[in-house]
């Protein structure tokens, strides 16, 4: 709805396509250029909820909005509450569900739901301020006052006071993939859909990458000296997809002494005795190992190129969740 003259305000969409939006960073930008922007973040839930705590839907005062905070059941009034929100130059916080004095906007789940609904002053310095913290994959923390939305931004993970609600934003989800081969390709171009960011390794390779995959990386140079260079963290995965012995051994010998989260390697389950005892004698110990999948990827039955990669980012994401509280 459009805060100034609602007459003008678009339909709301037939088909939630602003829900497939998880990466709010580009429509702030875009919004930003275009006037006004509202930030609604999920900060309260009683019982179940089909989305998880700190879920954000960004709404621009033309109407258009990305991302959302439940199934579908409170996002057109959330975007009229935005429009509010512009108009009164003030934050409000939401009600919905069981208990709610809200009667007319129920959730199917049962539960209910608090959204903190506040104008986003200075946008394009809060998207580039988290850009650059995500370029640099850095953890750090979106504070927003309670009573007037002004939001700071911190490093590290903080949790909130009495003042403020507190986001944590980490560094995206990162697969570096070595490999060349259908799978490597179909894992690239599967992983952006999930949110995940890829590195291609492809040693001795063409020396451009493949056309058409926004990847976050390639390098063709020899093994040695791409895994010399590359930079690992607790957000990163590493999957060795060469079917090449020596290569599997050092990607997998390198990223398992690594803070990397997860490590794979496609391959034969009758070799994986005699892949782990290698890993062994070179220094990885039981609690490196258990970092390690092999064969890769969730028995699925897979066999096609794009099924194994299916089964490869549903096993990262798997890993990735297990490690939350």
């Amino acid at each position: 709805m459009n805060a100034l003259n609602p007459s003008i305000a678009p339909a709301w969409p037939a088909w939630p396509e602003y829900a497939l939006v998880e990466d709010l960073l580009p429509a702030a930008r875009d919004y930003a250029h275009a006037g006004r922007v509202a930030l609604a973040t999920l900060v309260n839930i009683v019982g179940p909820s089909p989305r998880p705590l700190n879920s954000e839907m960004i709404i621009a005062a033309d109407g258009r909005v990305a991302g959302y905070v439940s199934g579908g059941c409170v996002e057109a009034a959330v975007a009229e509450e935005a429009a509010r929100v512009f108009a009164e130059g003030r934050p409000r916080l939401l009600d919905y569900g069981v208990g709610s004095p809200v009667l007319d906007i129920q959730l199917s789940c049962g539960g209910r739901i608090g959204i903190f609904v506040r104008e986003l002053h200075e946008p394009s310095r809060y998207v580039n301020t988290l850009a650059v913290a995500r370029r640099e994959r850095r953890t750090v923390t979106v504070l927003s006052d309670r009573e007037t939305g002004a939001w700071d931004i911190v490093d590290g993970a903080c949790d909130p006071d009495a003042q403020s609600y507190a986001r944590v934003q980490r560094p995206p989800l990162r697969l570096v993939a070595i490999g060349g081969d259908p799978v490597t390709l179909a894992v690239a171009h599967l992983a952006p859909v999930l949110g995940v960011e890829v590195v291609l390794l492809r040693p001795h390779g063409p020396v451009e990458p493949p056309p058409g995959i926004p990847l976050a990386g390639y390098d063709s140079r020899s093994l040695s000296v791409a895994l010399g260079e590359l930079a690992l963290d607790d957000r990163t995965a590493v999957y060795s997809l060469s079917h090449d012995a020596e290569i599997d051994h050092a990607v997998a010998t390198h990223a398992l002494h690594s803070p990397a989260f997860a490590v794979g390697i496609l391959g034969s389950r009758n070799k994986i005795g005699a892949r782990v005892e290698r890993l062994k004698d070179e220094g990885v110990d039981d609690d490196e190992l258990q970092k390690l999948h092999l064969p890769a990827g969730l028995p699925i039955g897979a066999q096609t190129p794009h099924g194994i990669a299916l089964s490869i980012l549903a096993q990262v994401c798997q890993r990735d969740r297990a490690r939350l509280p």
